[in-house]
């Protein structure tokens, strides 16, 4: 099946606030835990597509010296994100920021860790993405990138869609259609870790919908 776009902002209010009211909980915990277990003593990390900041959150309960900068393209995740750090009383460890992952504007090897959830399937060309990704990290730091692996035929869309989505509106389901249709492949995501020349990184299909690119602190 051939990759359909999707926008590569999601910045209405409504798309936003949909996203945010989706549940995540079980996926963004287990994300969060297994970047923690990467680097537990890291201190500067970079969440990339952050969204409304879901896991930043959660790292920061986890780990009392992690100071996160999470970063998104759109406006209203960022809102809402916002609101989310305050509630948590997490505004001094958590600042986001909106730019864009292609063009990231910190200097090189700045972070212990870099971390990115369901942000590629939204990248156009992914290729500068994982480029930044490997101009930011410091020498040795570790690496937590997890998407969705894009269905062999829209018959496992449907069938995807309809396990995921039972509990979710139309708009909802939508969006898990749409993200389906625009995610990458384990062979897509090797090439372009190949072209970048990440090293020491591991690739892995980590669930049925999942691939996981990690490394942990060297």
């Amino acid at each position: 099946m051939n990759r359909i776009l999707e926008p590569e902002v999601m910045d209405t209010w409504l798309e936003a606030t949909a996203y945010d009211a989706m549940d995540f909980e079980s996926v963004n915990t287990a994300f969060a835990t297994d970047a923690i277990d990467l680097d537990p003593h890291a201190i500067k990390i970079l969440d990339v597509g952050t969204g409304t900041a879901r896991i930043p959150i959660l790292m920061c309960q986890q780990r009392p010296q992690y100071l996160i900068t999470g970063i998104d393209l759109a406006q209203s995740m960022l809102i809402i994100g916002q609101r989310n750090v305050e509630a948590a009383g997490l505004n001094q460890r958590i600042r986001l920021e909106r730019v864009d992952s292609k063009r990231m504007p910190y200097p090189d090897l700045e972070f212990d860790m870099v971390v990115s959830n369901s942000l590629v399937h939204h990248i156009p060309d992914p290729l500068s993405f994982f480029q930044e990704i490997k101009r930011l990290v410091r020498p040795g730091g570790a690496i937590l990138i997890r998407d969705l692996i894009r269905p062999e035929s829209d018959y496992i869309v449907n069938q995807l869609v309809a396990k995921i989505g039972e509990n979710y509106d139309t708009h909802q389901q939508q969006l898990v259609r749409d993200s389906l249709n625009a995610a990458l492949t384990l062979v897509e995501v090797q090439e372009l870790i190949d072209q970048v020349g990440l090293e020491q990184v591991n690739l892995t299909q980590s669930s049925d919908l999942h691939w996981t690119v990690k490394r942990n602190r060297l």
